[in-house]
């Protein structure tokens, strides 16, 4: 038995044991995560500003905040989000009970990625113990002293019979990806997600996909373009453009790229100041891959402000591309990085048809005071999410789901949408022996007869009650207790034979 196979393995037996079933088992590990953050905040401080250079405003809010607002959501909410369904019933089964049972698929593969390197591998790993699964979570070898950090700390929290940190590369990803998993959720590239589904194929194995893509932005002339452009260059020099929904380049018309270029440098200078390399708030490249990726861009490009490297640091300054084409090698690739390109259209048609001839981004974000042509975009394109006159916002907001579409991912998370993701919904009907019951159903019985099929047809239909529920259940009733006299004088067997 390999490695990697003993992990799933033993992981499996706990599973199998229905240790992570009870809701205060799976309440107490949700409390430990979050004491395990709340104790450890310090630690994680330095691990991300090893990785990443990352500050501690983007640590304690983008990393920390997103995973204990899903803790404590949980926490609160676990009962009501693991009861039964009740669904509304037909006349065939008015005296039936009819659940939807809530299960976890069992032993849960949870990969994360390195730009977000905590909070990317813990949202999903918090809703699938919440939905009560085993989880065995794979952090990104390229963000390694985030990776140390959980494989030192999580066995310190949580049951290490369920909850397992398993640390490498691409070997050791790609031998957990033989293993047999019951769910499998990837946060990464789109080439990588096309490997990890290609694996769980073999065993038929549900996944979530949480890919990237290329987020346009379209800004017109009724925009304000100061505040447009604070929040886009807010948005896109973030994790300093290492983030999945970063707005990856703008679409205007002349007029508007001038107005932009005008009011770009002294948003960055009250940014990050005069050098902004010395801002505590501008991160740095992963590593020196994608360094070169990002320098090879900028210099097959044209930079109109920015474009200074440091291959020392992995520093690359805030930098606008302007005079791109759909043809420059900035456009062929999500970028990924501190680079934004400018790419003139003549009006929202052109950008709507660019952005409808490529893959469905993960993002897009529209600048406009004209709700019309707005909901034309809306209307006319497929995106994962969408943000009117900001950007990254929507992926904060409690209620809606996150996820990509095509070519940007399958599947979404986040709050509920992540327990609900991990969890199985298994319709049960429960029938009685009760001779009513079985006179409502045997109208099933051969011998079949035209009597019966209409019978049949009558107790299954779809009915509103007319805008009236309480109708629908007074028939019913009604319905009922004419079945149950006829039962009893014996008179359905000289009808139905």
């Amino acid at each position: 038995m390999s490695t990697m196979n003993a992990i799933v393995e033993s992981t499996r037996a706990a599973f199998m044991s229905g240790k992570t079933r009870p809701i205060a088992y799976r309440r107490q590990q949700l409390k430990n995560v979050l004491r395990m953050l709340e104790e450890n905040t310090d630690e994680i401080l330095v691990a991300l500003k090893k990785d990443l250079n990352k500050g501690r405003y983007e640590t304690l809010l983008m990393e920390i905040k997103m995973i204990k607002n899903d803790l404590v959501d949980y926490i609160a909410n676990l009962e009501s989000y693991s009861k039964p369904e009740r669904p509304s019933k037909a006349f065939a089964n008015w005296l039936d009970s009819l659940y939807i049972l809530k299960e976890p698929f069992g032993v849960v593969l949870v990969i994360g990625a390195w730009n977000y390197p905590l909070q990317l591998l813990l949202l999903p790993v918090v809703g699938a113990m919440a939905a009560g699964n085993c989880v065995i979570m794979k952090p990104s070898e390229n963000a390694v002293a985030t990776a140390d950090f959980l494989q030192k700390t999580v066995p310190k929290y949580l049951d290490q019979e369920c909850f397992k940190v398993v640390c490498g590369g691409i070997p050791e990803t790609t031998k957990l990806l033989a293993e047999k998993f019951d769910y499998i959720f990837y946060t990464g590239s789109g080439t990588v997600g096309q490997i990890v589904h290609k694996a769980a194929n073999k065993y038929l194995t549900p996944v979530t996909l949480e890919l990237g893509g290329k987020s346009p932005v379209y800004i017109d002339e009724s925009a304000d373009i100061n505040i447009a452009m604070k929040r886009i260059l807010w948005g896109k020099f973030v994790n300093v453009g290492q983030t999945c929904i970063a707005p990856d380049y703008i679409m205007c018309t002349e007029a508007v790229e001038k107005k932009i270029l005008a009011a770009a440098p002294g948003i960055l200078e009250t940014f990050y100041g005069k050098d902004h390399k010395q801002s505590a708030d501008l991160g740095r490249i992963i590593n020196e891959r994608q360094f070169k990726r990002l320098a090879h861009l900028v210099q097959t490009s044209k930079p109109v402000l920015g474009g200074v490297m440091d291959s020392q640091e992995l520093y690359i300054a805030p930098t606008i591309l302007a005079g791109v084409s759909p043809n420059d090698p900035v456009m062929q690739e999500e970028i990924f990085g501190p680079l934004l390109p400018i790419m003139r259209v003549a009006n929202h048609q052109e950008a709507i048809n660019y952005i409808n001839s490529g893959d469905k981004p993960l993002a897009m974000y529209l600048f406009s005071s004209n709700d019309a042509q707005i909901w034309e975009f809306l209307n006319r394109t497929s995106a994962g999410g969408v943000s009117v006159n900001d950007t990254m916002l929507q992926f904060t907001v409690d209620g809606f789901p996150f996820g990509g579409v095509g070519g940007s991912g399958m599947g979404s998370y986040h709050g509920k949408y992540t327990l609900d993701t991990f969890t199985h919904k298994k319709p049960c009907l429960y029938k009685s022996f009760n001779k009513i019951g079985e006179a409502l159903a045997s109208s099933r019985y051969p011998p079949y007869s035209e009597t019966k099929r209409k019978l049949l047809d009558f107790l299954v239909s779809k009915r509103t009650g007319y805008g009236f529920p309480f109708l629908s259940q007074l028939i019913a009733f009604a319905l009922g207790l004419w079945t149950a006299y006829h039962y009893q004088k014996g008179t359905f067997s000289s009808w139905f034979n």
